[in-house]
């Protein structure tokens, strides 16, 4: 029966267990007297769906604490083994697949390296459904147990009734290509299981919101800098969470040519790819046969040679020109969007790392208004290489909150709006 805002008993129950889940997860382990303030239920409320989800095997006893005067209350947290998660994060260099418990506690993980600018659609796929089997196996997980396969991708993706998640790369030459049925089709994995694919940047932001760098923060941009550059923007004025092209501004009229074929875009000059490529032709010598992460590494060791020796003049003018321009770009993203904190992540970006951020906090703060500057604070993201696979279990973890904790999938085109309103919703209390 519906009540007058539409909402059904159902919908209530679900709703009741969705708060105790999020509390318990976030600020747990909670006891059932503190559940009350913390979600607004009434004891009577917290008793009843505490019961049901100690029933259904999600919530467990934690310990106890001493009460004033009382008995010791009972603890309460969030089963760690009653749900297994896995993120995938196809990379530019790789594709990493990893499984995780309800605690995003890595289980198991695999990597699969990609050739340079080799983006195949079906090896990509390959490398994907063999991961999925392969760590499951390794932990000895039936695939049943799983509340979905997070996939985060570069490029823009959309949902569409017929064909799942679509995936327009244009950069790495991907037009519409239908990722998720082609990851249904001869998958192993059982149909119920669902996948929720995204952009990369933007599983990346949503972990350093939840458990990184970001946590507490309403607005906040957090950058992928790898081969190239993206962006996930979390502020009131926009969906929380939103992927932008970031790397595809333009930084300079009649500039150097991006490799999505458009002339001074930002990743032109700012992602590693492009840095390379630039420290080639000023006369730099990257390690011939390697993979971007062997070549930075070695580009960073001519800039900042150990104990006496002699800098490359040419790569640390390369850094440093890299630094200014990464640095112009994140000042757009303060004049429009005037965030609390600036995330750095990526592979590219951490191992960059403490010696790029001063030149790139200089730079953004000259080319940004004075007064949003003033506010801003730019850091490195604290999950390490492995934030995009953290963020991609995020949306089903997400999603399987929204549901209250029920692990039958709703139909396809309601699961991208739960887990959406889930990841709304997330924020600590």
């Amino acid at each position: 029966m519906a009540g007058r805002n539409g909402r059904t008993v159902r919908d209530l129950r679900r709703g009741n267990r969705t708060a105790v889940l999020q509390r318990l997860y976030f600020d747990g382990p909670l006891s059932r007297f503190e559940l009350g303030p913390a979600t607004g239920l009434s004891s009577g409320s917290v008793s009843n769906v505490v019961a049901d989800l100690v029933a259904d095997g999600l919530v467990e006893e934690a310990g106890s604490v001493d009460s004033d005067g009382g008995r010791p209350r009972t603890l309460l947290r969030v089963a760690p083994h009653s749900g297994h998660m896995i993120g995938v994060d196809v990379g530019e260099t790789r594709v990493r697949v990893e499984l995780f418990d309800l605690a995003l506690t890595e289980l198991a993980r695999v990597e699969r390296p990609l050739a340079p600018q080799r983006y195949d659609v079906d090896v990509i796929v390959g490398h994907v459904r063999d991961g999925v089997a392969e760590v499951l196996a390794a932990a000895g997980t039936e695939p049943e147990l799983l509340l979905g396969v997070g996939v985060g991708v570069p490029g823009i993706v959309e949902r569409t009734a017929d064909r799942g998640a679509v995936v327009h790369g244009q950069t790495i030459g991907w037009d519409a290509v239908p990722l998720e049925a082609l990851l249904r089709s001869g998958s192993q994995l059982p149909d119920t299981v669902p996948y929720f694919i995204d952009n990369g940047a933007k599983t990346l932001g949503q972990a350093e919101m939840w458990f990184g760098a970001g946590r507490g923060a309403r607005n906040a941009v957090v950058v992928l800098f790898g081969s190239g550059v993206g962006a996930c923007l979390v502020t009131p004025e926009v969906e929380h969470g939103r992927a932008v092209e970031w790397g595809h501004l333009t930084v300079r009229v009649r500039g150097r040519r991006c490799r999505c074929g458009a002339l001074g875009c930002l990743e032109a000059y700012a992602g590693a790819e492009s840095l390379l490529s630039r420290w080639r032709e000023e006369g730099g010598r990257p390690p011939e046969g390697t993979d971007e992460e062997t070549a930075l590494t070695a580009m960073l060791a001519a800039a900042y040679p150990p104990g006496d020796g002699t800098a490359d003049p040419v790569a640390l003018a390369v850094l440093e020109e890299t630094a200014e321009y990464l640095g112009a770009g994140l000042s757009d993203l303060i004049n429009l969007f005037q965030p609390e904190r600036i995330l750095i992540g990526g592979w590219a970006g951490l191992q960059l790392g403490s010696r790029f951020l001063p030149a790139v906090r200089r730079y953004a703060t000259m080319y940004a208004l004075r007064h949003p500057a003033e506010k801003v604070t730019i850091d490195l993201g604290r999950l390490g290489p492995d934030a995009v696979t953290v963020g991609a279990a995020i949306l089903p973890l997400a999603d399987f909150f929204n549901r209250g904790g029920h692990r039958a999938p709703p139909a396809a085109e309601d699961r991208l709006p739960a887990w959406r309103a889930a990841l709304e919703d997330r924020a600590p209390r």
